[in-house]
């Protein structure tokens, strides 16, 4: 990796361990019972704690996922296509990273860079795959049946998304009507 790159990426961690611990602090100053919120809320100490748990901090997401669940859309059909957009995404991400953690060290490797991992993952999880890139160690043909069956269920989601919102409109018409 570029010197310079790895100076970048190095500061974007450091700055978001920073916001984290940043974060915590003012939830824990906002807090009423102060021990309390620090005894329940245990993980978040570790996870700044310890830095090479860092990413476990992506299980945050999960509360963004609550919050969105609560506030963004009314029906089962609206909650349930945020859920698969952003499981989509994540595995996306996740999977990027995975099979280029995988295959870089690989002398026959043709994934080689974040932007041929992503491009990898994008052509992968949306069950498209050009061939052009593809993993050739074990761990990163593991990486890629993982996401193909998670592409795979995507589009059976939103397959079935779009179909309940078919039948769910066509009845309030139906019921409208009489």
């Amino acid at each position: 990796m570029d010197h310079t790159l790895d100076d970048v990426l190095t500061a974007a961690s450091w700055a978001v361990w920073t916001a984290f611990a940043l974060d915590f602090c003012i939830r824990i100053w906002l807090a009423e019972p102060r021990g309390h919120y620090v005894v329940r809320h245990w993980y978040d100490v570790v996870l700044i704690a310890a830095p090479m748990l860092r990413p476990l901090r992506l299980l945050r997401l999960l509360a963004f996922a609550r919050i969105l669940n609560r506030s963004a859309v009314g029906g089962l059909a609206g909650r349930v296509a945020i859920y698969v957009s952003g499981v989509a995404m994540m595995s996306v991400g996740l999977g990027a990273l995975a099979v280029l953690d995988a295959e870089r060290s690989s002398p026959d490797a043709n994934i080689k860079t974040a932007g041929d991992a992503l491009w990898w993952a994008c052509t992968t999880v949306t069950t498209v795959g050009y061939g052009d890139r593809y993993p050739v160690t074990t761990q990163g043909r593991i990486i890629a049946v993982v996401l193909m069956l998670v592409g795979i269920a995507v589009l059976g989601s939103l397959t079935a998304i779009i179909a309940a919102w078919l039948v769910e409109n066509v009845q309030q018409k139906d019921e409208t009507r009489e």
